[in-house]
């Protein structure tokens, strides 16, 4: 039985409860020039802002000289390991580094002799795009 009073009073507050929330509704109208002018100005501020986050064109121009040099160097690298592959002799050589920045290109690691040596850093010089080559190759015999 009070079950059903409880139900019965909710079901009679009900209505009055959602009346005063539809009295509470906000306006939706839209903003007048005042408004809309302070949103342009706003947004103006904003893309200002993100302006000032962006490279210039001295920055801009370094970017792409780096990203250049990066690019060819590794395709010299590229180009030397290819020809060290190539060498019959230096076929079986496969624990040669190969590092190059501005046409220097740097050997490094281990060879079996000085000949080899000598060799690696022959056939790296003959590579075109190649300035100079700073051979820090070390001779170790095998056991």
């Amino acid at each position: 039985m009070k079950a059903l009073i409880v139900v019965a009073a909710a079901a009679l507050a009900f209505p009055v409860y959602a009346q005063q929330k539809s009295d509470t509704k906000t306006d939706t109208t839209l903003p007048n020039a005042q408004e809309r002018q302070h949103n342009r100005d706003t947004v103006a501020n904003e893309a200002d802002k993100a302006k000032d986050k962006l490279p210039n064109e001295q920055e801009r121009a370094h970017n792409r000289e780096a990203v250049t040099s990066t690019t060819a160097g590794a395709a010299l690298t590229t180009k030397v390991k290819t020809a060290l592959a190539n060498d019959a002799g230096m076929k079986t050589m496969t624990n040669i580094d190969v590092d190059s920045k501005d046409g220097v290109v740097t050997l490094k690691g281990k060879v079996d002799s000085a000949d080899l040596k000598k060799k690696a850093g022959d056939i790296a010089k003959k590579v075109s795009g190649v300035k100079s080559v700073k051979n820090e190759l070390k001779v170790e015999k095998k056991s």
